[in-house]
């Protein structure tokens, strides 16, 4: 069976999708080989219309706590798909799915295999999307350092993010699996939205799994380092949207957004301050985190059944 996540085109590595390779091997020992006739999908927002395209030689389908969004919607489940949970509500009601596949995003069971650290060595962590690190990495990085705040980048290793997350108080987190591991450690976290492109049905699709509203905070993009947001009306609307609720959570920098790296410092230092922060119960937790271990138990079972009917009929 073949594990797959999104790799990006431009050969940078990203936290959410890397998590996949950590965590999957481990939980699920034995199981993974290069044959792409049955293929593993995980963490990750893959369920849209590219997907039978990234996996054409994947006869056999294993769906374990993957997400709706980005692309169009698949129009229809091959029988030879396996759903055994879903990320959210969401994507089980755009599936057409029973809600009770609706469970969450499958990297909560890092906690099953990582124990956090105790001692906290950040005050504030900011960990942008992968996309935003890509273009302005280094102006987030200075923008952190004139605040105080430590950086996170997203292409960081796997155990590089954990340890770091798990040494903060807060963490202000663009990157989806940044908040959803700082849930997982018991870390408060800080939903932030710095432009467009950040897919908003993903974060609330993972956030009612969990009982937390989504209520992100919008800052000012940079707009000398992000490039052009896509074109086309949607597009624009989305774009327009963004900037009406950055100016009205802080309407005193409208005449001053050219100065950016200053702007958004202080608007980052203002939401650490007084933003309000998010985490999950700790029975909500670990009662999500059993559900998926259940499912995982049942597909270990349905596995192993495969194997020795195969080698039955073999005989």
């Amino acid at each position: 069976m073949k594990l797959f996540y999104y790799k990006r085109r431009d050969g940078f590595s990203n936290f959410g999708d890397e998590l996949n390779n950590w965590l999957w091997p481990q939980l699920l020992p034995e199981f993974f080989d290069e044959d792409e006739t049955t293929t593993f999908i995980g963490i990750g927002t893959l369920l849209n219309q590219l997907l039978p395209q990234r996996i054409p030689q994947a006869q056999r389908l294993i769906i374990f706590s993957t997400g709706v969004g980005y692309e169009q919607p698949l129009k229809t489940l091959d029988k030879n798909w396996k759903l055994y949970c879903v990320r959210g509500k969401l994507s089980a009601k755009k599936l057409g799915l029973s809600p009770d596949l609706a469970i969450t995003d499958g990297a909560i069971l890092t906690r099953r295999l990582y124990q956090p650290s105790l001692e906290k060595t950040y005050c504030f962590t900011y960990m942008p999307h992968i996309h935003h690190a890509t273009f302005a990495g280094e102006i987030w990085q200075n923008i952190c350092e004139q605040i105080g705040f430590h950086y996170l980048d997203p292409r960081s290793s796997v155990d590089e993010v954990l340890s770091t997350i798990s040494q903060t108080e807060v963490l202000l987190a663009e990157a989806m699996h940044g908040a959803i591991i700082a849930d997982t450690f018991r870390v408060p976290w800080i939903p932030i939205i710095t432009s467009p492109r950040i897919l908003l049905f993903k974060w609330q699709d993972w956030c009612s799994s969990i009982g937390v509203e989504y209520y992100p905070y919008f800052l000012s993009p940079l707009v000398k380092s992000y490039p052009q947001y896509a074109g086309g009306i949607r597009s624009s609307l989305n774009a327009f949207s963004h900037w009406k609720n950055s100016f009205l959570q802080f309407p005193n920098f409208r005449q001053i957004w050219q100065q950016q790296e200053q702007v958004s410092g202080t608007q980052l230092l203002k939401i650490a301050q007084t933003g309000r922060q998010q985490l999950s119960s700790d029975t909500k937790l670990e009662s999500l985190t059993v559900q998926l271990e259940e499912q995982l138990d049942i597909l270990r079972k349905d596995w192993c059944s495969n194997l020795h009917s195969a080698r039955q009929n073999v005989e």
